[in-house]
């Protein structure tokens, strides 16, 4: 029988230092900030692990803790255009704590002198305020409550040393994490009453850093891992996949720069003093492209990104609504921003990634408003002209929401209201009731999905519906 991987079937022994508390178990930590640190222990003495803990109490430090924090990397796809495929073992978790099985474990944590770091990936909705929390909760259900918790805690055991502060460095694809992570933290601090020194020791001992993170981490790769059985002779149960390409853009003091020194790794890892260009270029350009690719690309037939980008037709489109509408309207240097459109593109190429179209067709409107639309409307200030390919993907998304490809019914996932509006007007056009102009007009006029009535854009409601009828006589 094939022995489990843990630090006894490899031979090795415990080898750095515990200065991280990590909310959160899963694919994109380990794939990402460990994977990091494992670096920086690798190429710059770091003497780094993280202690793990869970999240919410659906999460399991059990496999963690029978692997001894062991897991094997596999990272694969495209890099400089050719293929990478490397195994890595990662050792810089030193250990889970589950807080709701043993919450004394978790507020000793606080009292070790060296941790130094917080990070944390708790899902969009996780760093959010909830006042039925209560201090005496143990834990509190909330991340930023438990959080509060555990750095109180520590505030009182140091008696308010203001060198035993955090670096807080929040993982979560929300805009100002780390702003609102820390503002979450000081209301409950008040909910609780916990003192005005205590509030005055968060502000000053401890920085929350706002962050940007990007590295595509799929879900638990099977056949991987029995590749790894195989070429290894472990099991691994917490085997994951990620992709070449990472970034972490951290918004933060400069000398957060030399305690978290990825950069000196060789890493992808930016400090900057405001981090909005790099989120406005990620969604534009990253998101905004399959945003923009995906109504086109799959009406056409196609069902995953790997296959549009490798689509002569659909390529050409793309290459012209990134390089002619969607930079020229990004405020960043022209050359760093054509270097990660290749990069997107080179990513988007990735041989071991099966990227459905249709995945990314959840919640179309809202994505098309913030990844897109905002490229139209500068477009139009900026030239005085509306983007042709953008508006070609807008109406591609109206024929989308029609329902239907080749005969078949799609599956469409979206707001209740944005589908009974699409559904009511598409009816309408097939029993003769309306045309496509009052559909583009009558769609394109919802603020409350546009965030303004987008008929009074000169000219967009003849550009849409014009291309909306280029659009059905390509697509049964």
């Amino acid at each position: 029988m094939t022995a489990r991987l843990n630090l006894n079937q490899q031979s090795i022994r415990r080898e750095y230092q515990e200065r991280i508390i990590q909310f959160g178990e899963g694919n994109f930590l380990r794939a990402f900030i460990n994977w990091m640190v494992q670096e920086m222990n690798n190429k710059l003495d770091f003497n780094t692990s993280s202690v793990v803990v869970v999240p919410t109490p659906r999460g399991s430090v059990a496999t963690l803790n029978e692997q001894d924090g062991l897991f094997t990397l596999c990272v694969r796809g495209l890099k400089d255009n050719k293929v990478v495929e490397e195994l890595s073992l990662i050792r810089s978790i030193s250990r889970g704590v589950n807080e709701y099985q043993d919450f004394d474990a978790y507020l000793q944590l606080a009292e070790d002198p060296a941790m130094r770091f917080i990070t944390s990936n708790t899902t969009e909705a996780g760093i959010a305020y909830d006042a039925s929390n209560q201090f005496t909760d143990r834990p509190a259900l909330s991340f930023p409550g438990k959080l509060t918790q555990l750095l109180f805690h520590r505030f009182e055991y140091f008696k308010g040393d203001a060198s035993k502060g955090f670096i807080v460095l929040p993982c979560e694809l929300i805009e100002d994490n780390g702003g609102q992570l820390k503002k979450i933290i000081l209301q409950y601090a008040d909910l609780w009453s916990l003192g005005s020194e205590f509030k005055a020791w968060i502000e000053t001992a401890n920085v929350f850093c706002n962050t940007l993170v990007d590295r595509i981490v799929p879900g638990y790769p099977a056949a991987v891992a029995a590749d790894i059985e195989k070429e290894k002779g472990y099991v691994d149960k917490l085997v994951v996949e990620a992709e070449p390409f990472h970034l972490f853009v951290i918004e933060a003091p400069q000398w957060v720069k030399e305690e978290w020194p990825a950069d000196k790794a060789g890493m992808n890892v930016l400090f900057v003093d405001n981090l909005e260009q790099y989120r406005t270029r990620k969604v534009r350009i990253l998101n905004g492209l399959h945003t923009v690719m995906t109504p086109v690309a799959y009406l056409k037939g196609l069902d995953t990104v790997r296959e549009a980008v490798e689509d002569p037709e659909i390529a050409a489109f793309l290459d012209t609504a990134l390089y002619q509408e969607i930079i020229p309207t990004l405020d960043l240097d022209k050359k760093e921003l054509t270097t990660f459109a290749e990069d997107v593109k080179q990513r988007f190429l990735n041989p071991f990634l099966k990227h459905a179209l249709l995945s990314i067709s959840l919640n179309s409107a809202s994505k098309f408003k913030t990844r897109v639309l905002p490229s139209i409307l500068e477009h139009v200030e900026k030239f005085d002209k509306l983007p042709e390919n953008l508006c070609y993907s807008f109406a591609a998304l109206l024929a989308f929401y029609r329902g239907t490809r080749g005969g078949q019914t799609i599956e469409l996932k979206d707001d209740a209201s944005v589908l009974a509006l699409t559904s009511g007007l598409w009816a309408d056009v097939t029993e003769g009731k309306i045309g496509i102009y009052v559909l583009v007009e009558t769609i394109l006029s919802k603020a409350e999905i546009w965030g303004k009535d987008l008929t009074t854009v000169n000219g967009l409601v003849e550009k849409v519906a014009e291309q909306l009828g280029a659009v059905l006589k390509t697509i049964k």
